[in-house]
């Protein structure tokens, strides 16, 4: 039988956020609250403690770790800047997006999977820096979920998921973005390249820097080759019920389908009110579609459903984040 869950989750109380600071100082990892997903951190600097990440979740060690900052000061201990990046940090900082640079000699080889580059972020959410500076250590923290599937975007979502492996759960209360961050690989700053669309968008990048951010959609890659970000594998964020995907969900396709099957709208479908349909905002607002992509995927995957169908987003920014997501979530 499945352990279960024995995660306590605690509230954002000084006593509390003093004491899983030094737990993780002690080298214990904790789930915490992001403005993206919830994560799952510990101590950035200590290899050991990392690799509990990856045993918690069944993780791939190619898969790097996203490193996490309280203050601007503090990335140069970790990268080595550029003028690019420095721009850009004080532009969107703190916020949802992950910067790629060269390492320094402090990042232990498991957080950048073996490679000379690491991926390094702020987050906005202030509960999270409170506890990275009370720690005093950067933070690599991953999505507190097993390798693969749905990210969390509340305390909850994390104790069902990891709750008979890890001790402690920080509750910032649901994810305000709920996805992952953008991640823009700044090795080389002539060249800026989108890695991950999130809520940051390229256009937005393009304009802070003044020059074009390329992005196409990566080639497969493998879980056994070492990647220069996380979220670049084929098949990632996944139910466990087959999920296909439509540009467009139409009342044609509903109808021939059974009870058995769910669809999932990104908005409200006029006159339609079977119970197997979804939807992600009710307006087709696409920031509030994101922010509820991932609970909804997990609400409908433990809802006994055959199949899933979803529809794609319309648009640029938050829709090629939606899309993103979508795609190597139905992907096989």
């Amino acid at each position: 039988m499945p352990r279960k869950p024995t995660a306590r989750i605690f509230r954002g109380t000084s006593r509390n956020l003093s004491y899983l600071a030094r737990c993780l100082r002690d080298g214990d990892i904790v789930g915490v609250p992001t403005e993206t997903v919830y994560g799952l951190a510990a101590d950035a600097l200590n290899p050991l403690a990392c690799q509990k990440i990856f045993t918690a979740k069944g993780r791939p060690t190619t898969d790097p770790l996203i490193v996490h900052i309280a203050a601007l000061d503090e990335l140069d201990a970790i990268a080595v800047t550029n003028a690019a990046a420095l721009r850009l940090a004080q532009k969107f900082w703190p916020g949802p997006l992950t910067l790629i640079l060269p390492k320094k000699s402090v990042v232990p080889a498991i957080v950048s999977a073996g490679l000379p580059s690491v991926a390094v972020r702020m987050p906005a959410h202030a509960l999270f820096r409170r506890l990275i500076r009370l720690s005093g250590r950067p933070l690599a923290a991953p999505s507190a979920n097993p390798f693969g599937y749905i990210s969390p975007t509340t305390a909850e979502h994390v104790r069902a998921s990891l709750g008979s492996k890890i001790n402690s759960i920080l509750d910032g209360g649901p994810a305000h973005i709920g996805l992952e961050s953008t991640i823009l690989d700044l090795r080389d700053p002539a060249r800026p390249r989108l890695l991950r669309p999130g809520a940051i968008s390229r256009e937005a990048l393009a304009a802070a820097l003044g020059r074009p951010v390329a992005w196409r959609r990566p080639k497969a890659a493998a879980p056994t080759v070492a990647q220069v970000a996380p979220g670049l594998l084929t098949r990632h964020y996944s139910p466990r019920t087959p999920l296909v995907l439509h540009s467009r969900l139409t009342p044609a396709l509903v109808a021939q389908s059974g009870s058995d099957e769910a669809f999932l709208f990104i908005a409200k479908p006029a006159g339609r009110t079977a119970k197997n349909i979804f939807w992600l905002d009710a307006r087709g607002n696409l920031p509030g579609a994101a922010r509820r992509l991932f609970a909804q995927l997990r609400a409908l995957d433990v809802a006994g459903y055959r199949r899933l169908h979803a529809e794609y987003a319309n648009g640029q920014g938050p829709a090629e984040a939606i899309n993103d997501r979508l795609r190597r979530a139905a992907a096989v």
